[in-house]
């Protein structure tokens, strides 16, 4: 596809009551309203596609961005790139969606436990006296944090506890911060459950492929018991009809010849 015809999509997708909701989270124009499922479905058509996340990024629009993020290819940035994007992202969903897309799955991203173990403490002395969109920022990173790995699980849950309740002004909007040391254990609890449930259809799978084995000693009494059944008689065939005898001839005409 191209950026027109991206761009004409998004703006036939979008709707009023989505640019309301969006701009009561902050979201400022240019927009067009288009709600998540879409710009899923068109992320689903796109693939992915750096020159036109690009291209779109460049318009300024706020769901262009958004997609943008979506089709990018994390591997064609370049550091200096990725850092343009974050500093001219304006609010904070399009810095989650650039996040969670791009960032983490790049070449710069860190890997080692240690950096986020500073960021930990980081967080958890500072949390409360930060900024309404940061602490919900950085109660988010916490969580994500804590569904890293079982190590990373166990200080951000510790951290959490001692942070407490986080609160956080959402505006005219439903939505609510959540408890951190809650979620991350929902996050390991399904992690769990998808882990049991891929055994549990590994080993049904396996069980419809393999042929079903009959018992010996089942197999053995079928055979005894046809040894012994007596051979079926071929079915009688019926006797032909008897022929009428030859009537003899009279014996006026016998004396006649």
């Amino acid at each position: 596809m191209t950026l027109d015809d991206v761009m004409g999509e998004l703006e036939r997708l979008g709707t009023e009551q989505n640019r309301k909701t969006y701009r009561r989270h902050g979201v400022s124009e240019p927009l067009f309203g288009v709600s998540y499922a879409h710009l899923g479905a068109l992320q689903k058509r796109i693939k992915t596609d750096q020159a036109l996340a690009e291209a779109l990024w460049a318009t300024g629009n706020a769901d262009a961005r958004t997609l943008a993020t979506m089709i990018a290819d994390p591997s064609r940035f370049t550091l200096a790139q990725l850092d343009a994007w974050l500093k001219s992202a304006r609010y904070h969903g399009l810095v989650d969606g650039l996040t969670s897309h791009v960032a983490s799955k790049s070449r710069f991203a860190r890997e080692a436990d240690a950096f986020f173990e500073r960021h930990i403490a980081t967080i958890q002395a500072g949390i409360h006296a930060a900024k309404n969109r940061t602490r919900e920022a950085m109660n988010t990173a916490l969580i994500n944090i804590g569904a890293r790995n079982e190590a990373l699980r166990k200080k951000a849950i510790a951290a959490a506890t001692r942070i407490g309740e986080v609160e956080v002004d959402h505006g005219d909007t439903g939505c609510k911060t959540r408890e951190a040391v809650e979620y991350i254990e929902k996050i390991w609890a399904r992690r769990a459950m998808g882990n049991s449930a891929g055994v549990t259809a590994a080993t049904r799978a396996a069980a419809k492929k393999a042929p079903a084995k009959k018992a010996p000693a089942e197999a053995a009494a079928r055979q005894t018991a046809a040894a012994k059944a007596p051979a079926k008689k071929a079915p009688a065939k019926k006797a032909p009809a008897k022929k009428a005898p030859a009537k003899k001839a009279p014996a006026r005409a016998a004396s006649r010849s």
